[in-house]
């Protein structure tokens, strides 16, 4: 693997609808030229919906539409980008991410389901089995994550331990009292505690909470959208890692 200086990130907080179709023609529109990694929202191809949506029928297998339309976006822009779908199975479809150049895929299959704050995603969605999911780009690290996993440090410090330098997060937050809060809170603390850059891109208001957020190692916000659709921007700096890895050595010194 090759070292990297810096990665230029573009964060698209767009909100999904709930016609495929839609979502699949808008990639080209929102994916932006000029950055090395774009990350657009959990479940882009398709948004949850009612919780009463069988989101079966919409799932596609990862070779369907949405991945290959997302990998001809990821070529044209000489980018990897990253979004969220509805994998089919023989039973509940998984929710997934897609991370493609263009050439090669990686995929990551959500482990905690959003069973929590009123919602019950494992009615709807079967869980990913329990492995770090790793994607290189231009020489850096990054770890996959899915929205709810934020909640769990555990999972983070695995990808942490596994070799990631940089944790993406997309995610469809959903709004509500203190949400803001919390998902401004966890990201920042999933970057300080692990000395590691934050992705972490998100849904819109109403439904959503949007604030998409770039946090560099020593837990700086970079980069930070409001509630609406907008894409935000940030470079990532190596130096920045390291520096924050040797004034902050709490990796190093674990004991558990």
């Amino acid at each position: 693997m090759t070292a990297w200086d810096s990665l230029d990130v573009a964060l698209v907080q767009a909100a999904a609808d709930l016609v495929p179709d839609k979502n699949r023609a808008r990639l080209d529109e929102l994916a932006p030229t000029g950055t090395d990694l774009v990350v657009l929202p959990e479940a882009f191809a398709r948004d949850f919906g009612p919780i009463t949506d069988d989101l079966g029928p919409d799932a596609e297998p990862l070779d369907g539409p949405f991945a290959t339309e997302l990998a001809r976006v990821a070529a044209d822009r000489g980018s990897t980008v990253v979004a969220g779908m509805f994998e089919a199975t023989d039973t509940h479809p998984f929710n997934t991410l897609l991370a493609t150049d263009g050439a090669t895929q990686r995929s990551y299959r959500k482990i905690h389901l959003y069973d929590s704050f009123g919602y019950r995603e494992s009615d709807r969605l079967s869980a990913g089995s329990i492995e770090p999911a790793l994607v290189e780009v231009g020489g850096a690290t990054l770890g996959l994550m899915t929205c709810y996993d934020l909640r769990f440090p555990e999972l983070a410090r695995a990808l942490v331990a596994a070799g990631a330098e940089i944790l993406v997060v997309p995610a469809a937050w959903v709004a509500g009292e203190r949400k803001v809060d919390h998902w401004r809170t966890l990201v920042r603390a999933r970057a300080i505690e692990n000395t590691a850059y934050v992705v972490a891109a998100g849904q819109p208001a109403p439904r959503y909470c949007g604030h998409s957020l770039v946090v560099d190692p020593l837990g700086d916000v970079l980069a930070e959208a409001g509630d609406g659709e907008e894409t935000v921007t940030a470079r990532l700096e190596r130096s920045v890692l390291d520096r924050a890895r040797e004034v902050n050595p709490s990796l190093a010194n674990r004991r558990m």
